[in-house]
C-alpha cells in the first residue's frame, strides 16, 4: 500500500489547498483528476480525499467499500452531495475552510504511519480499594516496554494514575485542556502533547474541579488514542454516567479487579451486572485466595490472571518509583500474564 493519501478533484484551487495542507503535515498527496483513474488507485492508499465536484462521478462507479474515504468540498453540502458521499462510504463530509483543522490531521495521521490498530484494556474497580489504578498503571508500564502505550485515567475522584507513575510532575495536555474541544482530534499530536517518558504516556486530571468531557469528546479522544498507539489502558471509574459508557463501549476488553473476600465479591457482582457486553469482561483477582476461580464462577465471569498482594508497593509508589520494581513480583506478574494471553493487536484474545 503507498504511504500518499489519494486526492480526487479537478478543482485546481482544492487539490492546491490539499496539498498545502498536506505539506504542513509532512506528507505529500497524490492528485487524480478523473473518476476512471481514481477506481484504479482506490484500494491502494491509506487515505482518500474525494472532492465534491467529482464526488457523483466516483459514485456512479460503485467503487469498493474501505476505510479513509472523506468528502472534501468549499462551502455547505447538500442533500445529493450526501446521498453520494454514503454511496462511496465516505466517513464524514469536510467543508472548507472551516474543516482544513480536520483535513490536517487526517494527513497528519498518515504521516506517522497511524492504522488505527492500537488495543484499548479497560481496568475496573470491582470494589472501593481493590487496585485496579495499581493494576492500570502496571499494564501501561510493562506495555511501554513492547510498543506506544498511553495511560488514560477516566476516574477523576480515584488516586490519579499520574501519581501511581510518578508521572505527575511532567507537563502536559490533560483532561481539562481536552474536555471541551470539538472536531477530530489528531493522533500524533495526542501522543504528543501528554506528559510522556518514552513509549509511556499519560492522560490524567490537573488539579482542582474540572467539568467532565463531554461523550463525544471521550469517544474522539479514545479513537485518537487507539489511532497513534499500540496499546492504550483506561482506568475506569465505578460511577456510571455517558462519557463512563462512552469508554466502556470504546474498550476491546475490560478487567474488572475484584478482592478475593466476600465482600468484594459482592461488590463487584453488583457492579459487573449493570456492564454491557459482558463476552468482552474478564476478572483479575487481587489477595489470597485458595481457588480463584471461585470467585470468577460466582461472578460469571472467566478469570484471566491472579495475584497475591505485594509487600513493599504502597511505600514504592508514595516515593515516586512507579508500580513496576521488579518483573517477578506478583502485580508485575498478573499485568504480563494478560499482555500475554491479548494480543495487542486489533482486540483480539488469544486465550
Amino acid at each position: 500500500m503507498t504511504s500518499e493519501p489519494l486526492v480526487i478533484t479537478s478543482d485546481s484551487l482544492l487539490a492546491a489547498e490539499a496539498a498545502r495542507l498536506a505539506a504542513a503535515s509532512g506528507v505529500t498527496v497524490e492528485e487524480c483528476t478523473d473518476a476512471v483513474g481514481a477506481l484504479r488507485r482506490w484500494q491502494r492508499p491509506p487515505l482518500i480525499l474525494v472532492g465534491a465536484d467529482l464526488l457523483a462521478e466516483v459514485a456512479s462507479l460503485r467503487p469498493p467499500r474501505r476505510d479513509g474515504v472523506y468528502v472534501v468540498g468549499w462551502g455547505s453540502t447538500g442533500e445529493p452531495l450526501l446521498r453520494a458521499a454514503l454511496e462511496v462510504g465516505a466517513e464524514t463530509l469536510l467543508e472548507l475552510p472551516s474543516a482544513e483543522t480536520v483535513v490536517a490531521g487526517l494527513l497528519a495521521d498518515v504521516s506517522d504511519g497511524e492504522g488505527g490498530d492500537g488495543m484499548v484494556v479497560g481496568v475496573l474497580a470491582g470494589s472501593g480499594g481493590a487496585g485496579a489504578t495499581t493494576y492500570a498503571a502496571a499494564l501501561a508500564s510493562l506495555g511501554a516496554d513492547r510498543g506506544s502505550t498511553l495511560l488514560i485515567d477516566a476516574d477523576r475522584l480515584g488516586p490519579g494514575a499520574g501519581r501511581v507513575l510518578g508521572l505527575d510532575e511532567i507537563p502536559g495536555v490533560t483532561w481539562g485542556d481536552l474536555g471541551q474541544t470539538a472536531g477530530r482530534l489528531g493522533a500524533r499530536a495526542l501522543r504528543e502533547a501528554v506528559p510522556h517518558v518514552g513509549s509511556l504516556g499519560l492522560l490524567g486530571w490537573p488539579g482542582g474541579d474540572v467539568v467532565p468531557p463531554r461523550p463525544e469528546v471521550v469517544r474522539e479522544v479514545l479513537a485518537a488514542a487507539r489511532r497513534g498507539h499500540d496499546l492504550v489502558v483506561v482506568d475506569l471509574p465505578r460511577e456510571s454516567d455517558a462519557g463512563t459508557e462512552a469508554l466502556l463501549t470504546g474498550c476491546d476488553i475490560v478487567l474488572v479487579v475484584v478482592r478475593a473476600n466476600v465482600t468484594g465479591t459482592a461488590s463487584a457482582a453488583r457492579l459487573v451486572s449493570r456492564l454491557p457486553e459482558r463476552d468482552r469482561v474478564r476478572v483479575v483477582v487481587r489477595g489470597r485466595a485458595a481457588e480463584p476461580e471461585a470467585v470468577g464462577r460466582a461472578l460469571g465471569l472467566p478469570v484471566i490472571a491472579s495475584m497475591s498482594d505485594q509487600r513493599g508497593l504502597s511505600e514504592a509508589i508514595d516515593l515516586g518509583l512507579g508500580p513496576i520494581r521488579s518483573k517477578r513480583a506478583p502485580l508485575a506478574r498478573a499485568a504480563a500474564e494478560v499482555l500475554m494471553r491479548c494480543r495487542v493487536r486489533a482486540g483480539v484474545m488469544v486465550a
